[in-house]
């Protein structure tokens, strides 16, 4: 019996061998290279991150990443939560605020993320309700951000503290409720809030629909009127395994970017559908062209300008006991390669 069950032994071994050197193969480099790769971008249903809607309705970063990487797009009400879902690799390649891209490096020891890109300037601003006509009138009042430790939400309190203001955390009288941009809408209609500091297309919307007033516009406060609004990070995980596919969408990046540039009409309309899509919302032609002026699509990330946010975040204690060091924050070869090859000009390395 064993010498006739010897062979078949030897044969079914042999079968599972050849079996699994088949299956170790399948699953080998090369099959992965034929395996769909999925890459996720995060961004806002703002204005402020129009080079962002635009790519992706007009499908410039699906055709750039190529047939075999699905698109995966989610949109976020402001940096912290996107921050988060990059931290939980739900998020490769995200558009955020210089804030909560600053919270998010430091967070992670410079792990985390790396700023390859800019996507916007301007196009935020301090909307108060009538009355309020000085700093001094800022007293008591109530005043809302999208988010706490968001972009807006450190503007707005820098701006009370060097005005000899705090807010009601900090032994002041001033009260700052961080809410959801649509909510804040509401929330000024209704008489609930006396002010807030937000976004494009929310800024105007205050002004236009619900009777406020522009008190700051946020581009005064800065050297040319510029200032970092939105920026594009990258997880640097997602960077290490395919940095050929960050270099794809950065070219997308930039070609929707000129676009913008060149065509600024087409892109309003464009961004107008989405934000109708996205929020169930579109904007009358005269606040979506006067959003519009408000801010500035670039693929500049203006260093200087969020190293200043920095001091100020840090200053406001949000970033701890120590100054941060951000000199590893930026990662702009690629961007600068895109551009020499396009004869426009480089950014310079921080």
């Amino acid at each position: 019996m064993k010498r006739r069950t010897l062979p078949r032994y030897w044969s079914l071994l042999a079968l599972l061998s050849l079996l699994t050197v088949f299956l170790q193969g399948c699953s080998g480099p090369g099959a992965q290279a034929d395996n769909k790769v999925t890459v996720n971008i995060g961004y806002f249903p703002n204005i402020t991150h129009a080079a962002a809607i635009v790519g992706v309705a007009q499908g410039t970063f699906a055709k750039a990443l190529g047939p075999n990487v699905t698109l995966k797009t989610t949109t976020f009400n402001a940096g912290p939560a996107l921050i988060e879902a990059l931290f939980a690799n739900s998020i490769d390649i995200g558009y955020v605020g210089p804030n909560p891209t600053i919270n998010g490096y430091i967070k992670s020891q410079g792990a985390a993320l790396h700023v390859i890109a800019g996507a916007a300037s301007g196009g935020a601003s301090f909307i108060v309700r009538k009355g309020i006509n000085s700093p001094a009138d800022l007293a008591h009042t109530k005043l809302a951000t999208p988010q706490l430790g968001n972009t807006q939400d450190v503007a707005l309190r820098n701006y009370l503290h060097e005005h000899g203001l705090n807010t009601v955390d900090k032994g002041g009288n001033v009260q700052v409720i961080p809410t959801d941009n649509a909510t804040i809408l509401t929330l000024f209609k209704l008489g609930k809030i006396d002010g807030a500091w937000v976004p494009e297309p929310y800024a105007t919307r205050l002004v236009d629909e619900d009777g406020g007033k522009v008190f700051v516009d946020e581009r005064t406060l800065w050297p040319n009127q510029q200032f970092v609004t939105t920026n594009i990070v990258v997880r640097t995980a997602f960077y290490n395994q395919h940095p050929d596919l960050v270099k794809k969408f950065l070219q997308a990046h930039v070609s929707t970017v000129l676009f913008i540039q060149k065509n600024p009409l087409q892109a309003e309309q464009i961004v107008n559908a989405q934000l109708k899509s996205l929020t169930g919302k579109g904007l009358p032609t005269k606040e979506l062209a006067q959003a519009f002026s408000e801010m500035t699509v670039t693929y500049d990330p203006l260093p200087s300008a969020l190293n200043q946010v920095a001091s100020q975040t840090y200053a406001r204690g949000f970033l701890g006991t120590k100054k941060p060091d951000l000199s590893g924050l930026y990662q702009l070869n690629d961007l600068n390669a895109i551009l020499s090859a396009q004869g426009l000009a480089q950014i310079k390395q921080p």
